[in-house]
Protein backbone atom coordinates (compact mmCIF):
# COMPACT_ATOMS: atom_id res chain seq x y z
CA UNK A 1 0.00 0.00 0.00
CA UNK A 2 1.18 3.40 -0.70
CA UNK A 3 0.30 6.13 1.92
CA UNK A 4 1.34 9.20 1.37
CA UNK A 5 1.79 12.28 4.11
CA UNK A 6 2.23 15.51 3.86
CA UNK A 7 2.73 17.46 6.22
CA UNK A 8 1.78 20.74 6.08
CA UNK A 9 1.51 22.09 9.77
CA UNK A 10 2.42 20.25 13.06
CA UNK A 11 4.98 18.28 11.20
CA UNK A 12 7.24 17.69 14.64
CA UNK A 13 4.13 16.70 17.20
CA UNK A 14 2.54 14.40 14.07
CA UNK A 15 5.81 12.93 12.66
CA UNK A 16 5.96 10.94 16.04
CA UNK A 17 2.95 9.27 15.71
CA UNK A 18 2.23 5.78 13.41
CA UNK A 19 0.13 7.64 11.17
CA UNK A 20 1.13 5.51 7.99
CA UNK A 21 1.01 1.81 10.18
CA UNK A 22 -2.48 3.02 11.02
CA UNK A 23 -3.47 3.80 7.82
CA UNK A 24 -2.30 0.52 6.45
CA UNK A 25 -4.12 -1.78 9.21
CA UNK A 26 -7.47 0.10 8.36
CA UNK A 27 -6.59 -0.50 4.58
CA UNK A 28 -5.83 -4.09 5.55
CA UNK A 29 -8.68 -4.20 8.02
CA UNK A 30 -11.65 -3.16 4.95
CA UNK A 31 -9.68 -5.87 2.63
CA UNK A 32 -8.05 -3.15 0.06
CA UNK A 33 -5.73 -4.22 -2.35
CA UNK A 34 -1.75 -4.25 -1.75
CA UNK A 35 -1.77 -1.61 -4.69
CA UNK A 36 -4.32 1.08 -2.99
CA UNK A 37 -3.39 4.48 -2.62
CA UNK A 38 -4.06 7.22 -0.11
CA UNK A 39 -2.93 10.51 0.60
CA UNK A 40 -3.08 11.76 4.25
CA UNK A 41 -2.67 15.80 4.43
CA UNK A 42 -2.43 18.07 7.94
CA UNK A 43 -3.41 21.61 7.42
CA UNK A 44 -3.45 24.48 8.99
CA UNK A 45 -7.45 25.54 10.32
CA UNK A 46 -7.68 28.21 7.25
CA UNK A 47 -6.56 25.84 5.01
CA UNK A 48 -9.39 23.25 6.20
CA UNK A 49 -11.92 25.72 6.23
CA UNK A 50 -11.34 27.07 2.59
CA UNK A 51 -11.94 23.66 1.42
CA UNK A 52 -14.69 23.04 4.02
CA UNK A 53 -16.68 25.97 2.28
CA UNK A 54 -15.63 24.99 -1.45
CA UNK A 55 -16.78 21.47 -1.18
CA UNK A 56 -19.60 21.38 1.44
CA UNK A 57 -20.53 25.08 1.46
CA UNK A 58 -19.86 25.12 5.49
CA UNK A 59 -18.35 28.16 7.22
CA UNK A 60 -15.47 27.32 9.47
CA UNK A 61 -12.61 24.76 10.39
CA UNK A 62 -13.89 21.19 10.94
CA UNK A 63 -11.77 18.25 11.96
CA UNK A 64 -11.67 15.99 8.88
CA UNK A 65 -12.35 15.84 5.43
CA UNK A 66 -12.19 12.72 2.68
CA UNK A 67 -12.28 13.06 -1.30
CA UNK A 68 -12.86 9.94 -3.12
CA UNK A 69 -10.62 9.54 -6.26
CA UNK A 70 -11.68 5.92 -7.30
CA UNK A 71 -14.52 4.41 -6.21
CA UNK A 72 -14.28 1.77 -2.79
CA UNK A 73 -15.38 -1.11 -5.01
CA UNK A 74 -13.69 -0.24 -8.53
CA UNK A 75 -12.25 -3.26 -10.49
CA UNK A 76 -9.59 -0.68 -12.12
CA UNK A 77 -8.15 -3.73 -14.01
CA UNK A 78 -10.21 -3.93 -16.61
CA UNK A 79 -9.90 -0.33 -17.06
CA UNK A 80 -6.49 -0.29 -17.53
CA UNK A 81 -5.64 -3.71 -19.01
CA UNK A 82 -3.35 -4.79 -16.23
CA UNK A 83 -3.92 -6.92 -12.81
CA UNK A 84 -2.54 -4.80 -10.63
CA UNK A 85 -3.69 -1.09 -11.61
CA UNK A 86 -2.96 1.64 -8.69
CA UNK A 87 -6.63 1.76 -6.48
CA UNK A 88 -6.40 5.52 -6.01
CA UNK A 89 -8.87 5.49 -2.91
CA UNK A 90 -8.88 9.20 -2.26
CA UNK A 91 -7.18 11.89 0.03
CA UNK A 92 -7.52 12.76 3.75
CA UNK A 93 -7.20 15.97 5.46
CA UNK A 94 -6.84 16.42 8.88
CA UNK A 95 -6.72 19.85 10.96
CA UNK A 96 -4.78 19.10 13.74
CA UNK A 97 -5.80 22.08 15.48
CA UNK A 98 -8.95 21.17 15.81
CA UNK A 99 -7.63 17.73 16.86
CA UNK A 100 -6.12 19.69 20.18
CA UNK A 101 -9.45 21.68 20.40
CA UNK A 102 -11.42 18.20 20.35
CA UNK A 103 -9.02 16.56 23.19
CA UNK A 104 -9.98 18.97 26.02
CA UNK A 105 -13.75 18.48 25.05
CA UNK A 106 -13.37 14.91 24.64
CA UNK A 107 -10.91 14.12 27.18
CA UNK A 108 -8.74 12.32 25.10
CA UNK A 109 -4.69 12.80 23.60
CA UNK A 110 -3.57 14.12 20.77
CA UNK A 111 -2.54 11.05 19.37
CA UNK A 112 -6.12 9.34 20.51
CA UNK A 113 -8.13 12.35 18.32
CA UNK A 114 -5.73 12.27 15.01
CA UNK A 115 -6.47 8.32 14.98
CA UNK A 116 -9.91 8.86 15.28
CA UNK A 117 -9.66 11.40 12.62
CA UNK A 118 -7.57 9.71 10.51
CA UNK A 119 -9.69 6.32 10.77
CA UNK A 120 -12.94 8.23 9.92
CA UNK A 121 -11.37 9.64 6.94
CA UNK A 122 -10.24 6.33 5.41
CA UNK A 123 -13.29 4.75 6.56
CA UNK A 124 -15.45 7.46 4.30
CA UNK A 125 -12.83 6.53 1.56
CA UNK A 126 -13.68 2.65 1.77
CA UNK A 127 -17.53 3.84 1.58
CA UNK A 128 -18.97 4.42 4.42
CA UNK A 129 -21.22 7.51 5.75
CA UNK A 130 -23.11 8.59 8.78
CA UNK A 131 -25.98 10.89 6.95
CA UNK A 132 -28.51 8.25 8.42
CA UNK A 133 -28.59 7.25 11.89
CA UNK A 134 -28.01 3.46 10.78
CA UNK A 135 -25.31 4.28 9.53
CA UNK A 136 -23.51 6.46 11.76
CA UNK A 137 -23.63 3.74 14.31
CA UNK A 138 -22.22 1.60 12.09
CA UNK A 139 -19.20 3.33 10.87
CA UNK A 140 -19.15 4.40 14.97
CA UNK A 141 -18.84 0.91 15.67
CA UNK A 142 -16.30 0.14 13.31
CA UNK A 143 -14.44 3.06 14.44
CA UNK A 144 -14.28 1.90 17.70
CA UNK A 145 -13.32 -1.49 16.47
CA UNK A 146 -10.60 -1.31 14.38
CA UNK A 147 -9.03 1.32 17.30
CA UNK A 148 -9.77 -0.93 20.19
CA UNK A 149 -7.51 -4.05 17.89
CA UNK A 150 -5.03 -1.30 16.32
CA UNK A 151 -4.40 -0.18 20.58
CA UNK A 152 -4.28 -3.44 21.46
CA UNK A 153 -1.78 -4.78 19.15
CA UNK A 154 0.40 -1.39 19.87
CA UNK A 155 0.44 -2.90 23.29
CA UNK A 156 1.19 -6.44 22.40
CA UNK A 157 4.17 -4.86 20.17
CA UNK A 158 5.56 -3.00 23.14
CA UNK A 159 5.27 -5.46 25.68
CA UNK A 160 7.32 -7.90 23.21
CA UNK A 161 10.00 -5.38 22.18
CA UNK A 162 9.95 -4.60 26.72
CA UNK A 163 10.86 -8.45 26.82
CA UNK A 164 12.86 -8.43 23.60
CA UNK A 165 15.04 -5.88 25.94
CA UNK A 166 15.18 -7.38 29.05
CA UNK A 167 16.34 -10.62 27.46
CA UNK A 168 19.22 -9.35 25.87
CA UNK A 169 20.47 -7.56 29.17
Amino acid sequence: MDIQIDYQHRKEELETLPIEGLAVFVLTHEDKPFNTEVSISFVTDEAIAELNKRYRGKDGPTDVLSFECDGPDEDLSAMFGVEEAVLALGDVVIAPDVAIRQTKEFGTTFEEEISLLLVHGLLHLCGYDHVEDDEAEKMESLESEILEEWTARKTAQSVTETEGDTQAQ
